[in-house]
């Protein structure tokens, strides 16, 4: 979101363009809690035009995770 500057009321807009009602606050709490669903994070993904990840990255981004 950062990368794209959106805020997260932005986020709530595109995502109902696309028939999902999610409000900037409910948005912001499951994000900062880490509760978000995978189909919420592939919709978010979705409405922010995200490019491909290949499996390498990917595999990268995890490590990098669970390194902490």
């Amino acid at each position: 979101m950062s990368v794209r500057g959106v805020k997260y009321q932005d986020l709530s807009q595109r995502l109902a363009a696309i028939g999902i009602e999610q409000s900037a606050d409910n948005l912001r709490n499951k994000v900062n809690k880490g509760i978000m669903g995978a189909d919420l994070l592939l919709q978010i993904l979705l409405v922010l035009k995200a490019r491909p990840i290949d499996a390498s990255v990917l595999e990268e981004i995890l490590t990098d995770l669970n390194a902490y």
